[in-house]
């Protein structure tokens, strides 16, 4: 039995990374190195020393970032966290804090939208080239494609990455108008909230949100996690007054390409994405800060990842008959 059970994900593996190579020519190790470095850390602190952690990622070389509103807003007061920092990737995680949260910068809120569970940050880059993840239509995605999810899960590593595939979709999940989201079977846990789900491209095609976990009866359930799709961010960013233009997928490789008819010309390289800034009404808080003036890990993170010292995910107000559902919150507010 153990013997099947070891081909059976082999082989389901082989189908992914073949279906995902005539998408875009691209293993499941180059779509996590041209990704990973463009994934953040969200902390949200208080002066007490209590938090939040998250996932979020980079859209824009000015700053933008896109995280879950639960992320970066405290649960005690329903108001965003006092100080919130984005956290870029080392070169090489090591599981040290010292060393993993060495590249930290202020941030401020530029919009929330507590339905539709999303949240725009920005911080300043400076002279950094921070990179960028392109955004890609999901309508492109269909049942039982290749996705992938990149984060920092409760008692998991740093920029953890797990694969699966989508299982569902659904239109105004839980009676949220335009909220729209993908269900699929990836491994996710507290911590990947506010983090990109990303298609066999390395695009940006949904924010993960929330996971099921436990029936009314205490049985847990597994493989269930929900993204917003990013047309849904797409189209929210867009009301806040910035524009973010779909990123064209990648053309086939030559072996690929059917052969040019007389007098055809070759296709053109797909430009690069376009991400266009306009003016963001929102609050005025203190220009952001390179992280050099904050000395020492943020407290919420100077404890052993997952440890008790952080409280439970917080459960979805409302959600289906027959089901609980916990939203991926990482860590949530110290107990």
């Amino acid at each position: 039995m153990r013997r099947l059970c070891v081909i059976g994900i082999s082989a389901a593996m082989l189908a992914a990374a073949v279906g995902q190579a005539m998408a875009g020519d691209l293993t499941p190790r180059q779509i996590y190195e041209n990704a990973a470095p463009g994934v953040v850390v969200v902390v949200g602190t208080e002066e007490q020393g209590k938090g939040s952690t998250g996932t979020g990622a980079i859209i824009d070389p000015q700053g933008l970032v896109f995280t879950n509103a639960h992320v970066v807003i405290d649960k005690d007061t329903g108001k965003p966290f006092a100080q919130l920092l984005v956290i870029l990737k080392p070169d090489r995680v090591t599981g040290r804090p010292d060393q993993d949260y060495a590249r930290r910068f202020k941030a401020r809120v530029v919009a929330i939208n507590r339905e539709l569970d999303l949240a725009a940050l920005r911080f300043d880059p400076g002279s950094s080239k921070p990179r960028v993840l392109p955004i890609s239509n999901p309508d492109r995605l269909q049942i039982g494609d290749w996705v992938a999810a990149i984060g920092h899960p409760e008692q998991g590593g740093l920029w953890t990455y797990t694969t699966g595939v989508v299982s569902a979709e659904f239109e105004d999940f839980h009676n949220t108008k335009g909220k729209h989201v993908f269900q699929t079977e990836i491994g996710m846990n507290r911590g990947n909230s506010g983090g990109p789900l990303l298609d066999a491209n390395g695009h940006v095609v949904g924010v993960n949100t929330s996971i099921a976990r436990l029936a009314p009866d205490g049985l847990p359930i597994t493989s269930i996690s929900f993204s917003v799709k990013s047309s849904v961010l797409q189209e929210w960013l867009a009301g806040q007054g910035i524009r973010v233009a779909y990123s064209e997928p990648p053309r086939p490789s030559p072996a690929a390409q059917p052969a040019l008819s007389q007098g055809q010309a070759p296709p053109t390289a797909a430009e690069p994405p376009s991400v266009a800034q306009a003016p963001v009404a929102s609050p005025a808080p203190s220009a952001p800060e390179h992280s050099a003036a904050v000395t020492g890990p943020p407290a919420c993170l100077a404890q052993d990842r997952g440890s008790a010292g952080f409280g439970q995910a917080g459960k979805s107000q409302a959600r289906p008959a027959g089901r609980r559902l916990e939203t991926v919150q990482d860590q949530g507010a110290a107990l």
